[in-house]
């Protein structure tokens, strides 16, 4: 934690009011303050005391910590290039919770989260895709930088996307938010995804977050995935192109429709193909249409299909527990706090706090009971 003077603290404090949507006087009435106070503290004209900063940072839905740690680069760029009007200042205040708690867990040295494979990414001499040919090669680039083959189904993608650096939160945030966001780390990235959406659409907002994180988009809040148009925004589809080639690789789904269709026919194709490698209708009919394996009519008809229970039954489909459903916490990440629980490094509260009530305190590691001798590795 670095010493900061009580005029950047007060800046801090500013900061993150706004970003709480509170005015000076809501604040003061939620701390017992008045507001010449909170804007004195603004301001840097007045102390505040570490029970009132705690307090101020309850109200505020941070940590205390944060007011003393300098934000991340692309935190600070973002929100200079923005002002703190933020298009989505939920979603804004979640990254910079989940980046302050990666960069706290980095900074005491675990090494579960797989930061030297973020420098394998950097290292990799990803450019951005201009074309479909280019962002069908990045999703083929992407593949093999997780060790996967060319045409597997990518079952665990959060779990996936971490061994590379980008660790994926999720979060309900409501229907009427983003679908998703990414910010840099100094090394790596976090997401965010809006668990509120349904897994198809969370797996395909993930996979379009990692594209954003191998380019090296420093700060991004998408809306509505994939329904970005060639002319309106090229980047963005182009990012929604190699989201659909990173989760339906071409020559699987070409392989599996041509060979299904005859045997089958497409309804059924079409629900096996979804099952095995896990996307909506949605994305699978927008894959079959720009891979010119369907034409417009059966494209719309698979866009309409919908899996019953009868179909999972029948077609003896797995259903696998959804990812990224609710509140979670990467793997990795919870795996790097658990090491430090067992090490006796952070708090059980602490640890419970980072893993963000996925956790009861009876599922934390048992501490280890002390031999009577140990007291001399701390007296002597």
């Amino acid at each position: 934690m670095t010493s900061i003077d009580a005029q950047t603290l007060g800046s801090r404090i500013r900061d993150a009011r706004k970003r709480a949507d509170l005015s000076q006087e809501e604040l003061g009435q939620s701390v017992g303050l008045d507001r010449t106070a909170i804007n004195k503290i603004e301001n840097g004209m007045r102390k505040v005391t570490a029970l009132e900063l705690s307090d101020i940072g309850a109200a505020l839905g941070v940590r205390m910590f944060t007011f003393f740690e300098e934000p991340g680069p692309a935190l600070v760029e973002h929100r200079s290039n923005q002002g703190l009007d933020t298009a989505d200042s939920q979603i804004d205040a979640l990254l910079a919770r989940f980046a302050d708690d990666v960069e706290f867990v980095a900074s005491l040295g675990v090494d579960a989260l797989w930061r030297d494979a973020a420098d394998a990414v950097s290292q990799a001499g990803v450019t951005r895709p201009s074309t479909n040919a280019e962002a069908e090669a990045l999703a083929a680039k992407a593949r093999e930088l997780m060790g996967l083959s060319p045409e597997e189904p990518l079952l665990q993608l959060s779990e996936s996307v971490g061994k590379i650096g980008l660790l994926a939160f999720s979060r309900d945030i409501g229907k009427d938010t983003a679908d998703a966001g990414t910010i840099l780390l100094r090394r790596g990235a976090v997401c965010l995804v809006n668990s509120h959406m349904k897994v198809g659409r969370r797996r395909l907002a993930l996979a379009h977050e990692l594209g954003h994180y191998l380019i090296s988009d420093a700060y991004t809040v998408d809306w509505r995935v994939a329904d970005h148009s060639d002319q309106a925004v090229p980047m963005e589809s182009r990012i929604d192109r190699f989201a659909r080639a990173l989760l339906l690789p071409e020559a699987a789904v070409a392989q599996h429709w041509q060979e299904q269709v005859e045997r089958c026919g497409e309804r059924d194709s079409a629900i096996t193909l979804a099952s095995k490698f896990r996307v909506d209708m949605a994305t699978l009919a927008s894959r079959l249409k720009e891979l010119s394996l369907a034409d417009s009519e059966t494209v719309a008809a698979v866009r309409n299909y919908r899996t019953t229970r009868s179909d999972l039954i029948e077609m003896n489909l797995y259903v696998p527990l959804e990812e990224l459903a609710g509140t979670t916490v990467p793997r990795l990440f919870a795996l790097a706090v658990l090491r430090l629980v067992r090490d006796e490094r952070i708090s059980r509260e602490r640890a419970l706090e980072l893993l963000q009530d996925t956790f009861e305190e009876a599922d934390l590691p048992s501490i280890r009971r002390r031999r009577p001798d140990e007291i001399w590795n701390f007296v002597s």
